[in-house]
């Protein structure tokens, strides 16, 4: 790592990959960075290094756990999307199970508590894994994976032993699940203003927890739920994290209906009088903001990657239809227009790709999650636009098939709709823009 230079107005955290040359395990194995081509051979419809271009990033281990969840996707998710979209209940609980028996879900956690990390795990092993289901092209499916992913490691850095043992096993393993409760329908993005209140017991035994929990992704799969409530005052300082049990009296969930088609769910949580031991608080009293906004940082990053391929998808599906689509006597490739569209879709799914990999080159290299908060929020955003503007472009291309549920457009349908789903969650656009300047300006009082 090398010490900061220059100017400091921006306060920058960023570790180069030339770093890398003096530290063996972030070099690619290969003494060029290159790796044989996979998947999609069409130029930006995967990631460069896919395609033969050099990387200080990945390895031997990369390459195999790559093809590892593509085989998953390809044959266990995609064949299924659109019957598990259809179904009441959505995907099936067991496919958690099933993906941890394959090795795709385990990557993501400590061998301590079942995971089944290489041993040279990094942040590109979890960026390949996000990356690579995002090819099922939305839908939800195994979307409870990345939410464990979000509310388990509270429990796992903060909570009491007993309960890390008897959540985190089941949760790693697949047969439990566990969500993150924080928004409320007056709180958003603005959590310091949660409403939903824990009060002690006169004994000091119990919280009697009320309020609701609104857009929580999971809540009908959920065993449990990490809970934002506020123990103490106004503002940050008098919130907390309790790990609720679902099957608790007075926790009702039902789901709410999406924009975007979700074989996953999103719910409304209503807590009402809800007893929970005093165990079941995780870390500190009061200290329930600094674990919820550390954790966010994570969240953005793994948000930022799924988007980043949905984007590529949508760049995938409609540079192959200009290439058999014929209109004025000549395939849409053939027109100026459409290149140029295309053109720019690839320069901005390209620019927000390297934003990516530098950003879990973060991660990789040490830096701690709470110095990434200015650089995870600019990467969602730049993810949630790049976003938006290849599904509005690949719309553009596919003309009315773009429009209807059917046909060869229906992907770039369903993508379309899944926009604001990335742009919203997690922090909003314009929060997040606003929080990574006011992050940068602190540095600037130095």
């Amino acid at each position: 790592r090398l010490k900061p230079f220059g100017s400091n107005c921006l306060g920058a955290v960023c570790i180069s990959p030339i770093d890398s040359l003096s530290n063996p395990c972030a070099m690619a194995s290969r003494a060029n960075g290159q790796f044989e081509p996979f998947g999609t051979r069409i130029a930006h419809c995967e990631p460069a290094w896919y395609q033969g271009s050099s990387s200080p990033y990945y390895r031997d281990s990369h390459v195999q756990f790559r093809s590892l969840v593509r085989r998953f996707v390809e044959e266990e998710l995609k064949p299924h999307v659109d019957d598990w979209i259809a179904a009441p209940g959505g995907y099936p609980r067991e496919l958690h199970q099933r993906a941890y028996e394959v090795g795709v879900q385990g990557v993501l956690y400590p061998r301590e508590w079942g995971g089944t990390r290489p041993d040279d795990f990094d942040a590109f092993h979890e960026l390949i894994l996000w990356d690579e289901l995002a090819r099922v092209g939305g839908g939800g499916v195994l979307g409870q994976m990345s939410i464990n992913s979000m509310a388990l490691p509270p429990v796992m850095d903060f909570g009491p032993q007993d309960m890390r043992d008897l959540v985190c096993r089941p949760v790693v393993t697949g047969k439990k699940n566990i969500s993150l409760a924080i928004s409320e329908p007056t709180a958003g993005s603005d959590v310091a203003q949660i409403q939903c209140t824990a009060e002690k017991s006169a004994d000091g035994k119990t919280y009697k927890v009320s309020g609701q929990k609104k857009w929580i992704t999971g809540g009908l799969m959920a065993d449990w739920f990490t809970t934002a409530v506020r123990t103490g005052g106004t503002g940050m300082g008098g919130i907390s994290l309790l790990l609720i049990d679902r099957a608790l009296p007075g926790v009702s969930v039902r789901k709410m209906q999406t924009q975007f088609d979700n074989s996953h769910n999103t719910t409304m949580v209503t807590l009402e009088d809800v007893v929970v031991p005093v165990e079941c608080l995780i870390g500190q009293e009061g200290r329930g903001f600094k674990y919820i906004v550390e954790n966010f940082n994570h969240e953005r990053f793994l948000i930022a990657t799924a988007t980043t391929r949905e984007a590529r998808l949508c760049y995938e599906e409609a540079v192959k239809h200009a290439l058999t689509r014929r209109t004025f006597g000549q395939r849409l490739i053939e027109h100026q227009l459409i290149r140029f569209k295309l053109a720019e879709m690839v320069r901005a799914i390209e620019a927000t790709q390297d934003m990516v990999e530098r950003v879990a080159f973060q991660f990789a290299s040490g830096v701690p999650t709470s110095r990434l908060g200015g650089a995870c929020a600019l990467l969602k955003v730049q993810a949630s636009k790049t976003f938006e503007f290849a599904a509005r472009e690949a719309s553009q291309i596919f003309g009315g098939s773009s429009i209807v549920k059917e046909g060869k457009g229906k992907l770039v349908e369903r993508l379309y709709r899944g926009v604001r789903a990335t742009a919203i969650p997690g922090g909003s656009e314009e929060i997040l823009l606003d929080m990574a300047m006011r992050e940068a300006m602190r540095s600037a009082k130095l």
